[in-house]
């Protein structure tokens, strides 16, 4: 095949998964030459995936590389899986000096610069973890009119939500989502979302999606089971969401779902009712009760590279 001269290389991901064909898939595009804002926007909705990056030379000298985000539909501040996926990929292709047992790397993307962590064994990276912004507690939803109309968009009955006795509140670590306890496993794959009352919701409280969760879970080890609808930036239902994994983790230690210590330690599933089970590692950094840190990580594995004319 014949390429013309404007071609990227790029490479596919699923991040927080050991397995191809689950977790949630990435297009990482690790060297890019300059683009316009539309040809950044059109690759992203060729790629058709919940979130394209592009690699950018970093303005901080401390950073090894800044990041830019796209979904198909628009650019974004901060995501986690994307920020993870894409540090894989650049140290899988030694664009970073690996060193045992932990490399760290810091970043720059729309939000400012941040850490994160490539955890290495035998010169392979085994886990990618992420520091995220400090969590903002935005808003606590107690209006039962608001409650019900949660309720009704998710297809469930409020008394699901209601006799959780957990709140639902707005939270960010970089991106503002509402989350939402549900009472049983049942009631969380079982729901039929109405996506037009997701996108109603999420505007009247400032949110980029919807994270329902139970602490009823699928496997064993696992805190919770959660789902994602993200429909206010083009993602009906993300199977790994690592940035509202964080602001999850925040609510689950500021509403004393799990025991809480110094470092708490969670294990969230995701992605199972549409067949890309995920696992995500949430820690949560505690002092006096006021959360100091989080951080979001998992596996990561390498599914396909390609070149895209553009």
């Amino acid at each position: 095949m014949n390429f013309s001269e404007n071609w990227l290389q790029f490479y596919q991901v699923d991040v927080f998964t050991s397995e191809p064909f689950g977790g949630n898939p990435l297009a990482g595009v690790p060297s890019v030459v300059e683009l316009s804002e539309r040809e950044f926007q059109r690759i992203a909705r060729e790629m058709n995936l919940s979130e394209t990056v592009f690699v950018l030379p970093p303005t901080d000298p401390k950073a090894a590389a800044k990041v830019r985000i796209f979904t198909p539909l628009q650019e974004i501040p901060f995501a986690g899986h994307p920020i993870l996926g894409t540090f894989f990929v650049l140290g899988a292709l030694k664009h970073l000096a690996l060193q045992e047992p932990v490399t760290k790397v810091f970043y720059e993307c729309t939000l400012g610069l941040y850490a994160l962590d490539l955890i290495v064994l035998k010169g392979q990276i085994e886990q990618v973890i992420m520091s995220q912004p400090s969590p903002q507690f935005i808003d606590v939803i107690t209006q039962v009119e608001a409650i019900s109309d949660i309720a009704k968009a998710l297809g469930i009955h409020r008394s699901l939500i209601a006799d959780t006795i957990f709140p639902v509140e707005v939270i960010s670590t970089g991106f503002p989502v509402s989350i939402v306890p549900i009472r049983s496993l049942t009631a969380a794959k079982t729901m039929e979302v109405d996506h037009s009352a997701v996108l109603e919701i999420c505007a009247r409280f400032g949110a980029n999606g919807i994270m329902i969760f139970t602490t009823m879970t699928v496997e064993e080890n696992a805190t919770v089971h959660t789902r994602m609808f993200a429909d206010p930036i083009g993602i009906p239902e993300d199977p790994a969401t690592g940035s509202a994994s964080g602001a999850l983790g925040a609510y689950l230690v500021k509403n004393g779902v799990v025991e809480v210590g110094p470092t708490t330690e969670v294990i969230m599933e995701q992605g199972y009712e549409i067949d890309r089970p995920s696992r995500i590692l949430v820690q949560i950094f505690s002092d006096d009760d006021v959360i100091k840190e989080i951080k979001v990580g998992g596996q990561v594995v390498m599914v396909a590279e390609g070149k895209m004319v553009y």
